[in-house]
């Protein structure tokens, strides 16, 4: 759910799917905690990169073995909680390739339930880069933050801020 803002900093896929490794070996150092952290950095990438729903959907089957067919009507009716990350990040996943836009992708993950507030965080990641950012009625709320909170915020933008936006949909 951290792993999102990576793809921002890094260059390319590659580099994109080391850094994704890194940062879940602290929290995650288990192989399908990885999986998951770099299939969802990887969704990123390609969605701040202009791939279409489809080509996201093909690589992410291809390179991480995940079942991207299954519908949300579908895992709906049988989804319960489920921390891990082959239980959660493929649902997110398709929360995203089934939403129409960046509010609709986080609808998506939370009507599934379970882990609702993960899957919002990846579905809303890659859907930020996918329509070209976080609707200026939501991002404008930021200043509820804190101040420590904000300061990360502010220097993050100053200094990526020309890379914030996704491909414009």
């Amino acid at each position: 759910m951290r792993v999102s803002a990576i793809d921002i900093a890094c260059g390319s896929l590659d580099a994109v799917l080391a850094e994704a490794r890194r940062s879940a070996e602290v929290t995650h150092d288990h192989p399908e905690g990885i999986r998951g952290a770099q299939a969802t950095a990887a969704a990123v990438f390609l969605a701040r990169s202009g791939a279409s729903k489809d080509d996201i959907r093909n690589d992410l089957e291809r390179d991480f073995g995940y079942d991207l067919s299954q519908r949300l009507d579908d895992i709906r009716d049988s989804y319960r909680f489920d921390v891990s990350c082959q239980g959660s990040v493929p649902q997110s996943i398709i929360a995203f390739l089934e939403s129409v836009s960046w509010e609709d992708a986080i609808r998506n993950a939370i009507s599934l339930g379970g882990d609702a507030d993960t899957m919002a965080a990846i579905a809303g990641g890659i859907a930020e880069a996918f329509y070209g950012g976080v609707p200026e009625s939501v991002r404008g709320r930021a200043a509820y933050l804190d101040q420590p909170l904000r300061t990360i915020v502010d220097a993050f933008t100053g200094r990526f801020g020309d890379r914030l936006t996704g491909h414009r949909r």
